[in-house]
């Protein structure tokens, strides 16, 4: 038991007490966030506000500068999704849970190249650019830039890019040392799935708005 315990959290013995505690809060309100989500309810944003603003503070501190953006991009898509989720399309309805457009998915193939282009730019200008994890955070923040701005126009595909980049994130935040937010990605990966089936449900019986 010993064994495994230090396998998990041994990393952690380096670690203020305060970053600890910190990390925990923010991975108990992701998991807040997501589950919000998954039930369609407005309280995904608020929830993800708090939790992403401990996660910039913590990984502007350990100097982990695509996880750092990916959060703070997300504080900045929560506030643009409060709005959309909020706001009416007619006298009674707001904004509803549809498909991608095909102008969307354009905008998505964009959102992505250009957050590739410009990880890259601020991992080579901060001498970041050292290790095959500079690859992968390139990658997983592209995928999470398309998911975050997808489930902020409230379009059920957004699933799919937290599905593919939860997947990826697992391992990779296990290996960086933080155990609490791997295991976050694990149960947001399950989250997720669920989200999808959930979303598709409501979308599938659901007449959509024009």
């Amino acid at each position: 038991m010993s064994l495994i315990f230090d396998f998990l959290f041994g990393q952690y013995s380096g670690y203020d007490t305060m970053d600890i505690a910190l990390e925990i809060v923010a991975v108990i309100f992701g998991f807040l966030s997501v589950w919000c989500s998954k039930q369609n309810n407005i309280w995904v944003f608020p929830t993800g506000m708090i939790s992403t603003s401990i996660f910039v503070y913590l990984l502007l501190k350990w100097e982990l500068l695509g996880d750092m953006m990916i959060n703070a991009y997300y504080f900045i898509m929560s506030v643009y999704g409060w709005y959309i989720w909020t706001r009416k399309v007619d006298a009674d309805h707001v904004t509803p849970i549809s498909k991608t457009t095909a102008w969307e998915h354009k905008m998505s193939g964009i959102i992505f190249l250009a957050t590739l282009g410009f990880v890259f730019v601020v991992y080579k200008s901060f001498d970041k650019w050292t290790s095959w994890m500079a690859y992968v955070d390139t990658l997983t923040t592209a995928i999470f830039f398309v998911g975050m701005w997808l489930m902020a126009r409230r379009k059920v595909e957004n699933w799919i890019y937290w599905i593919v980049g939860d997947l990826i994130s697992i391992p990779l935040y296990f290996y960086k040392g933080f155990t609490f937010t791997s295991i976050q990605y694990f149960g947001f990966t399950i989250i997720a799935i669920y989200g999808y089936l959930a979303w598709k449900k409501s979308l599938d019986k659901t007449p959509q708005i024009a």
